[in-house]
């Protein structure tokens, strides 16, 4: 390889870092734009890891947020109600091992091709939505009939605190994350070879 070839490479890897880095601070910050509502905060958290996901791929997406879940789990208090290695014992932690997982299958199926359509960028996006709900639903479920306190909690129950009042805003927030990767794709062009 050329010395020109070695720059750009190391170029390209630090712009890289620094983009994850960037997501990982904005999931952070996302965390502490909610609207408080009993069991489960809205937050913006969905809407970064979205991002996340459609801009840096599914490898690098899923890194970005797997760095804020680990800075919160050793004690840095990023997360909605705080941070360390107990959280993982309550209920909406799911949803944070979630985006991690949803981040990846967003990013993956976003850049299965060079130029992603409006449509397979919706489709992404609502394929994570749907992996985040699902495990993040599920750990809730887990976590409030098994190991906390209280009388536990039915399905419809379940559905009525963490789907209902979530569902609208985070169609909202698929789309609007579609629609803002579809703009900031083209700028990022030159490095998305290097996501695929």
């Amino acid at each position: 390889m050329t010395t020109e070839g070695t720059r750009n490479a190391a170029h390209r890897r630090v712009l890289l870092l620094c983009l994850c880095a960037m997501f990982t601070a904005l999931t952070a910050v996302g965390a502490f734009i909610r609207i408080p509502i009993p069991h489960l905060p809205i937050t913006l958290q969905s809407f970064f890891t979205m991002l996340a996901g459609l801009l840096l791929g599914g490898r690098l997406g899923a890194a970005s947020v797997g760095a804020y879940v680990m800075l919160g789990l050793v004690g840095l208090p990023i997360f909605t109600e705080g941070g360390g290695i107990m959280y993982v014992l309550k209920p909406s932690f799911g949803y944070l091992a979630a985006f991690v997982v949803g981040a990846y299958v967003t990013g993956k199926i976003a850049n299965a091709v060079r130029e992603p359509s409006l449509p397979r960028l919706l489709i992404a996006d609502f394929a994570g939505l749907a992996i985040t709900y699902t495990i993040g639903m599920g750990y809730f479920f887990a976590a409030m009939n098994l190991w906390t306190e209280g009388d536990g909690m039915t399905v419809k129950a379940l559905f009525a605190a963490c789907f209902v009042p979530c569902i609208a805003g985070d169609t909202v927030k698929c789309v609007a994350g579609a629609l803002l990767a579809k703009r900031l794709i083209p700028l990022t062009a030159q490095y998305r070879e290097a996501l695929r």
